[in-house]
């Protein structure tokens, strides 16, 4: 009988546990970060995002071309693209120019003239990319290291099988061809690899080296075709009965082939799952930094954002340390440090940079250390530089606020006397034109005559040249007076207050003026402006849309300037809410529109924030949900705009987490209202900060952080730095 019992007691305790079971089912462990990245985001319209694999801030971005020239191309991609032409190795996110787009390769199971093939069932996640090539009869998989790309094509059947080289390819702004002006390339039993110096948007050195995982059987040379530089090759595999796997490692430098060869090697064998899963992993650990609350749709672009924000600058640092200059001499790098290219800072600066001081700082010294790189080979600070050469797109001297910023923000990893000196050099001495005819370059000379750039003088954009020069000359003010540099301190503080010479005081607005000093006339303030098209006198923009420019060093001083805070405020009403929409192409940037605000541009991404300076703060929250809502979507063309480098995915970034850096050297931030009720941002040797939303979804805004209240204009990002948890708090005003 005790026998039974005890089988009886087991039996009922068993029972038990299974009703236990039942009533507290187990709560499924959260998904990876990496769940919610979608690649594709942005890759359709004027977004020019790119689907393929990338480490964070990598080398190398094995992906899909479309196309090798043409606006729409300029990461080589377009979703809607029926065809792709082969997989190249290097490309920018959502730039406004083609460039890179190296060493393209295309398989195929048939020798075929054209190797051109539709696409089916294309995959993309963080780190890892497929699709089925049904002409070709091939599944192309895509993944990489931080400079390394491995592909893996299985093909249909086994036997010979086909891979095009194409050395010519290339993104590219011109329709006949992409100059290359030297090459030599060379094959060894599994591999080939080269060097060449092309010329399009800058002039750069671009060397490979590519192995496969067996033998090549057979190499033919293509004849070629017209206008062509570099040769294209057929080569030949044969795979054993049964086997219909093949390999591919390739490596790309700015040095030489001894450089591209190490970074091939930087992966050690052929087990291509494994790295697919490292770089996820690499991806899971940096986007578990900042995590929020909320519906499956608004993860997918808040993390989506956080990793293209994470895609650039580009590590342009060989495994042993070297990098070739905008001078062309080969440098390295020092122990332990890396050097970065694809710096898109006319826009960066804005938005991504601080992000990157708020979430990656263990790169913020490098990133600086690369600029001062730069400005010690060229002689000047970079404008926007991509794979080690500089391309002197856009105005300003946008590199200045990105090092005056990670000073005041604590960062202490750069020789701040270099800095400075650097600083200076770029804002005193004039530019050499970078090409034929441009005259977006800083003439200081001219600049320090009048005060400002003359319209009948300067040649182009002389109303957004003056303004933007005085983003820089308050950043190098800053550095100076952080170093106990007085005189420079009050000699660039001085100049950056060259901006109050355009204010007209009859409309208000930013308007150009002469030599003489005669205001423009016709002035038209609603009609937008570009060099590419209609040059006038504002970048990509008009007179509306740039007058608020001098808020990003001198906020208080532009709402003074315009009557003060109602009329600040009614200005501002005027420009989001009554103002007509202005019709034009993306090239004038004119995309995204509220009233006369464009977010599918950068000269307008701060002016929503702007509101917590004038006598009705509670617009700041209502704007930038609005601008969120309407502009960032989770589907291909869910980017209204140019990416560029990041600078459209940090500023969504900041928007849900509820404050922004309007004026980045002030180390503060603007408070508004997050978009997600909780977030947590976790970076290593960081306490960790909890940001959460109370009372309504209306302003003003309160701000708490750690228990001490701080004003809605100036929230310190050495308090944030520190912890705790930030309580940002609205309510609807009576």
């Amino acid at each position: 009988m005790k026998g039974w019992k005890r089988l009886a007691t087991l039996i009922a305790g068993l029972l038990a546990m299974g009703v236990a079971a039942q009533a507290k089912p187990e709560t499924p462990p959260p998904p990876p970060p990496s769940h919610y990245v979608d690649p594709f985001i942005g890759n359709d319209g004027t977004g020019h995002t790119f689907p393929g694999p990338s480490r964070p801030f990598g080398m190398i971005q094995p992906g899909p071309d479309n196309a090798a020239t043409g606006w729409e191309y300029t990461s080589g991609y377009q979703y809607r693209a029926p065809q792709i032409i082969g997989f190249s190795h290097t490309r920018a996110s959502g730039t406004g120019i083609p460039e890179l787009g190296d060493v393209l390769l295309m398989p195929s199971v048939t020798r075929r003239d054209i190797m051109a093939s539709g696409k089916a069932g294309e995959v993309a996640r963080a780190g890892y990319y497929a699709v089925t090539l049904p002409d070709n009869g091939v599944q192309v998989e895509l993944t990489s290291s931080l400079r390394s790309a491995m592909h893996r094509y299985t093909f249909s059947a086994s036997g010979r099988v086909w891979v095009l080289v194409d050395l010519q390819h290339g993104l590219t702004f011109r329709t006949d061809r992409q100059p290359v002006e030297s090459i030599a390339d060379r094959f060894g039993p599994d591999s080939f690899e080269g060097e060449a110096v092309r010329r399009n948007w800058t002039t750069r050195t671009i060397a490979w080296s590519v192995r496969f995982n067996r033998p090549i059987a057979a190499v033919e040379t293509l004849p070629p075709r017209e206008g062509d530089d570099a040769p294209r090759y057929m080569l030949a595999f044969d795979l054993p009965e049964g086997e219909r796997v093949l390999l591919v490692k390739a490596g790309m430098a700015t040095t030489d082939a001894a450089g591209a060869r190490g970074n091939r090697d930087e992966v050690f064998g052929w087990n291509f799952d494994a790295l697919a899963a490292a770089a996820q992993a690499e991806w899971d650990a940096l986007l578990a930094r900042a995590t929020i609350d909320g519906p499956e749709r608004q993860q997918r672009i808040f993390t989506t954002a956080l990793y293209h924000a994470f895609l650039h600058p580009s590590v342009v640092s060989d495994v042993d340390g070297r990098f070739r200059g905008p001078d062309g001499r080969i440098r390295t790098a020092p122990r332990g440090s890396l050097r970065y290219s694809t710096f898109s800072l006319w826009d960066t600066f804005r938005a991504a940079h601080p992000l990157y001081t708020l979430l990656v700082p263990e790169r913020v010294d490098d990133f600086v250390a690369s600029l001062l790189d730069h400005q010690q080979a060229a002689g000047r600070l970079p404008k926007w530089p991509i794979w080690g050469g500089e391309t002197g797109t856009m105005i300003g001297e946008p590199a200045l606020p990105v090092i005056a910023e990670a000073w005041a923000k604590g960062f202490r990893g750069f020789d701040a006397s270099r800095a400075l000196a650097a600083m200076v050099a770029t804002s005193t001495r004039d530019a050499a034109p970078v090409y034929a005819g441009d005259h977006s370059i800083s003439q200081w000379s001219l600049y320090d005559r009048f005060g400002y750039y003359p319209t009948d003088v300067t040649g182009g954009e002389a109303v957004s040249r003056s303004l933007e020069a005085g983003i820089g000359d308050a950043a190098t003010a800053r550095m100076a007076e952080m170093l106990g540099d007085k005189a420079s301190a009050r000699r660039f503080g001085k100049r950056a207050q060259s901006w109050r010479k355009l204010i007209d005081p009859e409309t208000r607005l930013a308007r150009g003026r002469d030599a003489a000093g005669r205001w423009r006339d016709p002035f038209d303030p609603l009609t937008p402006t570009s060099p590419l098209n209609n040059p006038g006198d504002y970048t990509e923009a008009n007179a509306w849309q740039y007058t608020w420019t001098p808020a990003l060093h001198d906020p208080q001083g532009l709402v003074e300037a315009l009557g003060g805070k109602k009329a600040a405020g009614a200005m501002l009403d005027r420009f989001f809410f009554e103002l007509p929409v202005t019709k034009g192409a993306e090239y004038l940037g004119q995309e995204a529109m509220i009233g006369q605000y464009a977010h599918g541009n950068e000269p307008s991404h701060h002016v929503a924030w702007l509101y917590a300076f004038t006598d009705r703060p509670e617009r700041t929250p209502e704007l930038v949900r609005r601008i969120a809502e309407s502009f960032y979507r989770d589907t291909p063309d869910g980017l209204v705009g140019n990416e560029d480098a990041g600078q459209m995915s940090a500023w969504y970034v900041f928007a849900t987490l509820g404050f922004y850096p309007l004026d980045p050297v002030s180390a503060n931030y603007v408070a508004g209202l997050p978009l997600s009720p909780r977030a947590v941002l976790r970076v290593p040797g960081r306490p960790a900060l909890t940001i959460t939303r109370a009372g309504c979804d209306k302003g003003p805004v309160g701000v708490s952080l750690a228990g001490k209240d701080h004003p809605v204009i100036a929230l310190p990002h050495a308090a944030l730095v520190k912890g705790g948890t930030l309580v940002l708090s609205g309510c609807a005003r009576r």
